[in-house]
């Protein structure tokens, strides 16, 4: 949970150049957060160079692919639904098709999907990407193939990945990968592994490599950026047995922002996801010192009560995470903040659920993603408690969190009625081909006329009017930037 999932992106296939060497097809789909997405451009990097090409007709596929999400149980099943239809097709149209799992589900669930249920050829976990052209091989000579073994050391900061899909504008860049913190709702550590951290020079050149392509924004990719802590390699667990010129030399989150921001200053630096006991008040005043660095944290708190925290294994308090949100708001006071919220978890009183709304109306978050507890196997919470919250409780403090969330969208949305904002270009609006839509520093969508404004143009717009979420107003000029 705690990586955000948009779900207008969910089953989106994936496309890249063509190379006119090539003659294999792959049909890659993805689900779940950014890591997936981002980790599907590193998949179709690898096997761009053992002769695949992507299509989207998936008939015509000779390897299908998809990349899995465990984080809710509807994930899990949207993914069994696809495969049974890619084995449909398997059977009535192209019978030499190969079909394959990645990611965290393959990780959870590798004997059921190729012993018992026996509806996939290959297994790959997230840390074995790189096997796949051997994994193939092994599937071609009629055997089923498996890597899910995770790795204490791979990140693939060596591959350089392919850009699927992409406006040219907005580019993923990941810089760890796994988990340390064992929050009980989540099966993250389980199947992403041991937290540990990419090398910030491979980092550095990949953001510079995006900037000499045309990219104009990034965004820092982690389960948790906050815990980024580079110092020669190895997992973050195991800093303690560093030497001393290791620890002294050592690269934290703050240090890697400074260092993207300054390598590149006309490029937007975005980072998702934090982690409220991990974010330390240096990312703070590093964001508000360099202009480049967007003024908008994802800070997911899950709960506002105390005991439902503690319950979640979330290291820290009601009462801390106040203190943060306060020390944002006095660095950075237009900074805008988003939420994780989950509603029904295991014991959850009517008065934690009072507590959870009395948080948000502390906060008052500019937008929020919201769930209903969702019993995860292998899970610590699955293991220590009973799943005892009805499920028409949980709907019901479900929507009351939404409406309260949506009144507070609304109130931050306003509060830039007759400001002028910096709006990045990224796509013509869904619902006019007459305005560009962008988004703000904070993260806010905006739509305005084109005029002769293009993509990736940095754009002035003094905002005119406002639906809960969106923008609407008129470009002024080109912005500074």
């Amino acid at each position: 949970m705690e990586k955000t999932i948009d779900e207008n992106k969910q089953g989106e296939t994936l496309v890249i150049p063509q190379k006119k060497e090539n003659t294999k097809k792959l049909f890659i789909e993805s689900y779940g957060c950014s890591m997936n997405f981002s980790d599907s451009e590193i998949v179709a990097s690898i096997l761009n160079k053992e002769g695949f090409n992507t299509t989207q007709n998936l008939e015509e596929a000779d390897l299908v692919l998809v990349n899995t999400c465990s984080i809710r149980d509807k994930a899990e099943q949207t993914v069994r639904k696809r495969l049974q239809k890619y084995n449909a097709i398997k059977r009535d149209v192209n019978p030499k098709m190969k079909v394959g799992v990645l990611g965290c589900m393959a990780e959870r669930l590798k004997s059921k999907f190729l012993e018992e249920e026996k509806i996939v050829d290959l297994v790959v976990g997230p840390d074995a990407y790189k096997d796949l052209p051997n994994l193939i091989a092994e599937v071609d000579e009629g055997r089923d193939a498996i890597n899910v073994i995770l790795s204490k050391e791979e990140t693939y900061g060596d591959i350089s990945p392919v850009r699927l899909n992409s406006n040219g504008v907005t580019a993923f860049v990941s810089i760890t990968r796994g988990c340390d913190n064992m929050c009980t709702f989540c099966v993250v550590p389980f199947t992403r592994g041991r937290e540990r951290s990419r090398d910030p020079q491979s980092i550095i050149e990949e953001v510079n490599d995006l900037w000499n392509k045309g990219y104009k924004e990034i965004t820092l990719l982690g389960q948790n950026v906050d815990s980024y802590l580079w110092y020669g390699g190895g997992m973050k667990k195991d800093f303690d047995k560093a030497s001393d010129i290791e620890k002294a030399t050592a690269t934290d989150f703050a240090k890697l922002l400074e260092l993207c921001a300054k390598a590149q200053p006309k490029m937007r630096i975005r980072f998702s996801t934090s982690n409220p006991q991990d974010m330390h008040l240096e990312v703070i005043e590093t964001m508000a010192k360099y202009d480049n660095i967007c003024n908008h944290i994802h800070l997911p708190v899950q709960s506002g009560s105390n005991r439902i925290l503690k319950a979640m294994n979330r290291l820290h308090t009601r009462e801390e995470y106040f203190t943060l949100i306060d020390n944002i708001k006095r660095i950075i006071p237009n900074c805008s903040i988003s939420q994780d919220m989950i509603s029904g978890f295991p014991t959850e009183t009517e008065q934690d659920h009072q507590d959870t709304l009395s948080l948000m109306e502390y906060v008052k978050y500019n937008f929020g993603y919201m769930f209903t507890y969702s019993e995860r196997p292998g899970t610590l919470a699955e293991r220590k408690f009973e799943d005892d919250v009805p499920e028409e409780t949980k709907s019901r403090r479900l929507r009351e969190i939404i409406a309260l969330q949506l009144i507070h969208s609304e109130f931050r949305t306003r509060e830039f009625l007759n400001t002028t904002v910096e709006v990045l270009v990224e796509r013509e609006s869904k619902k006019s081909n007459q305005e560009w839509s962008g988004r703000t520093q904070q993260n806010i969508v905006v739509v305005f006329p084109k005029e002769n404004y293009k993509i990736g143009d940095f754009v002035n717009v003094i905002v005119t009017d406002c639906t809960k979420a969106t923008l609407i107003g008129k470009a002024v000029s080109n912005a500074n930037n």
